[in-house]
């Protein structure tokens, strides 16, 4: 099969924007004639999805033949409708819903709960990094691949602190697409190999005490962690007031709520916490 992109440029316009299969989007008043309507055309009984549709495991494991629910977030219409017919093809793919915004976006993403959300990076309104972290932080359970034409490697990075568990290029033939969703969507990440060396290229660059690096997932903001980061070289608070041109009010405020957040009472503390936040979890 060619590429995402040859095959963008070859089908036509579908501009309906609405859930996949039919399927109700919230708060959808035919909700459940469709729910039977699909049912009966999978054989299943009206209103009731088997386990193996269902996304549900079975004994508490998942069927290994078992099609993973994904719902698709692209803004193009277009992109939308090449994805998911070439999903459907795949034959491992449920496609949910689609999204056509970032709002949108999660709040599919919350309601159907699926095992997977491939999501463009370019998301008007709430872009989609931002409906990454949302999604990540409201449904933890469900994995999120971003996707984009151009390659930028800080917009790559931003994704993965975000929460998503792979990043892809949208020019990317279509069966590499699908064995990346189901590597994320059994534990692992998909990142394409140029990242993987940023990534190796970073860690070695990185102190042991891991000044810079900063886990995917924190309690800490963004401001709070330059204030850590600055902590952990043994700046002052004067020293840190200048750097980060704050008052020193206010970065013994952020050095407070820094403490309470990570359990700690000292400054010490926080550095030796902030070492094990910051240690690359492998295996």
């Amino acid at each position: 099969m060619n590429d995402a992109g040859d095959v963008l440029s070859n089908k036509g316009d579908d501009s309906d924007g609405k859930a996949a299969d039919s399927r109700s989007a919230p708060g959808d008043a035919g909700a459940t004639d469709r729910r039977e309507r699909d049912a009966r055309a999978n054989g299943g009984a009206p209103g009731r999805a088997s386990a193996h549709e269902s996304g549900s495991p079975v004994n508490g494991k998942r069927p290994s033949g078992e099609r993973l629910r994904i719902i698709i977030a692209d803004p193009d219409p277009l992109a939308r409708r090449v994805i998911r017919d070439s999903l459907r093809l795949d034959g491992g793919f449920i496609v949910s819903a689609e999204a056509k915004h970032g709002v949108e976006a999660v709040e599919l993403a919350v309601h159907y709960r699926p095992e997977l959300v491939l999501m463009e990076v370019g998301m008007p309104g709430l872009d989609g990094i931002g409906a990454c972290r949302e999604i990540t932080t409201k449904a933890p359970e469900v994995r999120v691949v971003m996707f984009s034409v151009p390659q930028d490697r800080e917009v790559e990075l931003r994704a993965l602190r975000a929460g998503a568990g792979g990043f892809l290029s949208k020019n990317a033939n279509i069966e590499a697409v699908a064995r990346a969703l189901r590597s994320v969507a059994g534990g692992e990440a998909a990142v394409t190999r140029s990242l993987t060396s940023h990534l190796v290229q970073l860690l070695r660059g990185t102190a042991e005490n891991g000044t810079g690096m900063r886990p995917v997932k924190s309690p800490l903001t963004t401001r709070e962690w330059e204030v850590l980061d600055l902590i952990c070289a043994g700046d002052s608070t004067r020293e840190i007031s200048g750097k980060l041109f704050l008052s020193e009010d206010t970065v013994y405020s952020h050095t407070k709520s820094i403490l309470r957040k990570l359990g700690v009472h000292s400054r010490v503390e926080a550095v030796a916490v902030a070492g094990l936040l910051r240690q690359p979890k492998l295996g």
